[in-house]
């Protein structure tokens, strides 16, 4: 029995394992992009933040709105494994929406796939698949994740998360 979370799931994978092959080494990255030594990095549009479409400035608010309803019971230890689950399947729901619907031109497109990998990072901690870590690690993970979108890609009306980190 498939539940309804697994097309979100298997999407998100293979969003993940494409990001994480982009990015895998330098001289891989070389042979695919001459003129490019490396891929699925964070950096600017030649000094300027990407523009966004309406698909990934939904998908992002509908994270950042769910880690912002998550973090002040994160921080008070109220938090249990299944709101941990409940937040990481959100997440993951999220990219593999932003994955079917954005349209961005390449070089942005790049750049999100490394905030796709560092959303699949996160999500990964949160639902105790990272060895060593607690799943707050992940929360922590997940709010760094969106400073770095918001550093990257210009979102009109994009609202930052106050941590407490």
């Amino acid at each position: 029995m498939q539940s309804r979370s697994t097309p979100r799931l298997l999407a998100f994978s293979a969003v993940a394992i494409l990001a994480g092959l982009l990015s895998t080494s330098p001289a891989v990255a070389a042979d695919s992009h001459r003129h490019d030594n490396h891929a699925a990095v964070l950096q600017l549009d030649h000094g300027a933040r990407w523009q966004t479409d309406a698909a990934l400035r939904t998908g992002m608010e509908a994270i950042r709105d769910a880690l912002a309803r998550a973090i002040p019971q994160v921080h008070a230890g109220r938090f249990d494994s299944a709101q941990y689950r409940a937040l990481a399947e959100g997440v993951e729901g999220q990219v593999g929406y932003i994955v079917q619907n954005c349209k961005l031109k390449p070089e942005a497109d790049e750049v999100l796939h490394a905030i796709i990998a560092r959303l699949g990072q996160g999500v990964e901690v949160i639902g105790g698949h990272a060895a060593g870590t607690e799943p707050e690690q992940g929360v922590v993970h997940l709010a760094q994740t969106l400073d770095d979108y918001a550093a990257h890609f210009d979102h009109p009306g994009w609202k930052g998360l106050e941590t407490g980190h």
